[in-house]
């Protein structure tokens, strides 16, 4: 019994990297795979189809279920027919992994208009062409998962990428109000922030400087095992940051304490602002910061040297399968 046996998962950008590691981890658990990528170098210039094709024959020669399809996802046509081949090969769509994406990194006094709009075009826009299809399909057949890939460079900031940061923060705040409205229809909404050595990021000083502290795709896949499949229950509207130096941990925005309430409808409440003063100055420079990480608890374990599995007796203590999805070993 594989933990995603008779589900259906969509995940744009899987024809490399990141997301071919979702679709081959994704469809050795059972799944039914839609491998979307456009192709092409990592500026979003040209297509090649075969990126996914190659995927799709990887995952057929396992024994297990994909197609492949290479539409544009950063157009409403593209994301409508990611979704339809969905529903035409395999009848349902219960997962959708938002990970494509492309990299035109510049400085701000030199940021180009056109780099600008084609990075938030294919992320930002392109998070909502797919996501809206699924969303509604979702909505009236009993809900499912979707994971959007957000970034550090959005949610805390990286030198040279205004047009990236601000698009992957975009994502988070689409998130959070998906996470509101998918709520009451049992659609749980995850938004990831991986840290992984691939093409888009070989070239990233931090990881030229010291390659081996970065986790390859493999090392990432479980954590996104775990957030669409039963083994995360009901949890929705959370961001798990995914890296080898800082292993797997929930993020989480500061706010002064103002009595957040959430009434049965969802909407929340505010009450007056009641700000507590810290008699620590080091928790009190830490919530003017705005951000907060926690570690994150869940059954697997992600290091340095790429090994990533269960961790088994916490694993057994939660009637987890005890090897189920061990990788990379």
């Amino acid at each position: 019994m594989g933990l995603l046996d008779g589900k259906v998962a969509l995940i744009t950008g899987a024809g490399g990297g990141l997301g071919e590691a979702y679709a081959k981890l994704f469809a050795r658990e059972g799944a039914a795979v839609v491998v979307n990528d456009l192709g092409g170098p990592r500026d979003g210039s040209g297509s090649d189809k075969s990126m996914a094709d190659k995927v799709v024959d990887a995952i057929k020669a396992e024994g297990g279920r994909a197609v492949a399809n290479g539409a544009d996802i950063s157009t409403l046509a593209g994301g409508q027919s990611v979704f339809d081949d969905a529903i035409k090969h395999f009848g349902r769509a219960d997962i959708l992994v938002n990970n494509a994406g492309i990299l035109l990194d510049e400085t701000f006094h030199k940021a180009k208009e056109e780099n600008w709009d084609r990075v938030m075009k294919v992320h930002l826009k392109g998070t909502f062409c797919c996501t809206q299809p699924v969303f509604k399909w979702m909505r009236d057949n009993g809900g499912g998962v979707i994971v959007n890939t957000s970034s550090t460079s959005g949610l805390i900031g990286n030198f040279g990428q205004t047009n990236y940061g601000a698009a992957k923060g975009g994502i988070w705040g689409l998130s959070n109000v998906l996470a509101i409205e998918g709520r009451k229809y049992n659609i749980r909404i995850w938004t990831l922030a991986p840290g992984a050595l691939t093409r888009m990021t070989a070239d990233l000083p931090r990881y030229k400087e010291n390659p081996g502290a970065a986790l390859g795709p493999d090392g990432i896949a479980p954590a996104v095992l775990y957030m669409v499949s039963d083994l995360s229950g009901d949890q929705t509207g959370k961001v798990l940051g995914v890296s080898g130096p800082r292993g797997v941990r929930e993020m989480r925005m500061m706010e002064m304490e103002a009595g957040r309430r959430r009434s049965r409808d969802g909407r929340r409440r505010i009450s007056s602002p009641t700000p507590r003063r810290s008699s620590s100055p080091k928790k009190r420079s830490r919530s003017r910061r705005g951000g907060s990480s926690k570690s994150w608890q869940m059954p697997f374990r992600c290091d340095a040297r790429h090994r990533t599995g269960i961790d088994e007796p916490r694993a057994r203590g939660q009637g987890l399968p005890d090897a189920q999805w061990r990788t990379g070993e």
